[in-house]
């Protein structure tokens, strides 16, 4: 993968997609591309009944896009779960690309643990850069504020987007 990629990882309800709220303005903020992949373990509907792209899925495509000069959207059925390589390789034009899950991945991590919510690491590798939490903690990687945005941006600029 020649984008890097940070694979934000936690506990279910700790916060993750309340985190990249503020970790993708912060990046947007300094003029990167911000390219997002969340994982899924259930069956997603992306689309509503009733619009043209359900519709056209309902009645058997395989593969739906729907596009505006402002947006483009896939839809397209698999038989199994991609890989995240194959899944990056869709967002080449991006500065970063940031996954919300993807514990198991070989990619750089960032781990949400939040007080009351996290019954412990949820990432325990090699490639764990630094844990965001809302309470003090003892780890080997340097653990910022859950609200240190600025913090988590600046190590990714350093470790992954200035290299």
């Amino acid at each position: 993968m020649s984008v890097p990629v940070v694979s934000v990882v936690g506990w279910a309800n700790s916060g993750k997609t309340t985190f990249l709220e503020k970790l993708i303005a912060e990046l947007k903020s300094r003029g990167y591309n911000v390219g997002i992949i969340k994982h899924h373990h259930d069956n997603v509907e992306l689309d509503r009944p009733g619009k043209d792209t359900y519709r056209h899925a309902q009645a058997g495509a395989d593969a739906v896009i729907i596009a505006s000069p402002q947006k483009i959207g896939v839809v397209r059925k698999t038989s199994d779960e991609w890989p995240l390589e194959k899944l990056v390789e869709l967002l080449t034009d991006m500065d970063i690309v940031i996954t919300e899950g993807y514990k198991r991945a070989a990619t750089a991590k960032l781990e949400i643990y939040r007080q009351g919510v996290s019954p412990g690491p949820a990432a325990d590798d090699k490639h764990l850069l630094a844990v965001i939490s809302d309470g003090d903690l003892n780890r080997d990687v340097p653990v910022y504020n859950w609200n240190d945005a600025r913090g988590v941006a600046d190590l990714l600029e350093t470790k992954l987007l200035r290299c």
